[in-house]
């Protein structure tokens, strides 16, 4: 089987990510060598790099997790240096994040393979549909989408501007129009057009909103009446550059829809990227995809090792 990492464009993707994950004034910008002075490592360095973890955003659980293993290392001895400490703390991110690696795969025996994309406004959705609608395409599937944000009429626009770039079918209908009723339509035609994927999108919503929030479970209630299996994976999409909010956005989210699927996005610019390790270490729900700009090519397969290298600004070495 074809390792991820191994694939044309791939290697290309990590690049990118290096390159704009984590580039604002965030501790991990800043050379890990400044917390070693001259001096063995001890409780006061690590306290220094728990209160950066922190404040890049990795949360309590998850920063508590590292430093555990961190501490029991330097009681062990094993951690005489920076490269040592670099090396550790690298495995264990790696361990956070290694169990939510879990790559979005589409069951060619379904047919269409239903996405349902969910968030709030201005997490990126519709950006996000253009680019997996692209990268299905290159893998020589054929895609339709279904614009089931019927609230904001520019919602629908630039999702048929993705589908016009695509050059893939789109059903939409006029503003105000029933959300459920649009997304079953667009299952009963990508049924009737042998597509194999249907990705749906949906209004955007706070996940405090429950009325909104019934909205997509009568959404997928109706899916299902049509297809048992329907949805057949829900995306949820979350704004990277949000910290501590989109862990609460995913764990409502997840209790009210059952997630199957994260994509992180706007990992570029400020976002400190920290995040990531917070949501997997509270939900563990898989990571498929990570989002670094507007490019199509800004969009890739969340990668636990590539990840890590990026914020850490480290190569991507073996983790031991």
């Amino acid at each position: 089987m074809t390792n991820e990492a191994d694939k044309p464009g791939v290697r290309g993707f990590f690049k990118r990510l290096r390159a704009k994950l984590n580039v604002g004034p965030a501790w991990l910008t800043t050379d890990i060598t400044e917390l070693l002075p001259g001096r063995k490592i001890d409780a006061e360095i690590l306290d220094d790099l728990e209160t950066r973890l922190i404040t890049a955003d990795v949360g309590t659980e998850a920063t508590g997790r590292i430093l555990d293993e961190l501490r029991r290392r330097v009681a062990r001895k094993e951690l005489n240096d920076v490269d040592a400490l670099l090396a550790a703390l690298r495995k264990a991110m790696v361990d956070i994040l290694a169990p939510v690696e879990r790559p979005l795969v589409i069951d060619p025996a379904i047919k269409p393979y239903v996405i349902l994309v969910v968030g709030i406004n201005g997490a990126g959705k519709t950006t996000t549909i253009g680019k997996l609608a692209h990268r299905l395409l290159a893998e020589g599937r054929s895609v339709m989408l279904a614009a089931g944000d019927t609230f904001r009429a520019a919602a629908r626009e630039q999702l048929t501007i993705w589908a016009e770039r695509n050059r893939v079918p789109i059903i939409a209908q006029q503003s105000g129009a029933e959300p459920a009723a649009v997304i079953f339509d667009g299952l009963q035609a990508a049924r009737a057009r042998n597509i194999d994927v249907l990705i749906a999108d949906t209004a955007g919503r706070l996940h405090t909103q429950t009325h909104l929030m019934d909205e997509l479970k009568k959404v997928k209630r109706v899916l299902a009446r049509l297809d048992p299996g329907a949805p057949h994976e829900v995306l949820l999409i979350l704004d990277g550059t949000i910290g501590q909010n989109a862990v609460a956005q995913a764990a409502e989210f997840h209790k009210e829809l059952a997630v199957t699927g994260l994509v992180v996005t706007k990992l570029d610019g400020t976002a400190k990227g920290g995040v990531v390790l917070a949501i997997a270490q509270r939900l563990g729900i898989p990571i498929r995809f990570v989002g670094v700009g507007e490019d199509t090519e800004d969009f890739g397969v969340f990668n636990a090792a590539e990840f890590v290298s990026a914020l850490l600004k480290t190569a991507d070495e073996g983790v031991s």
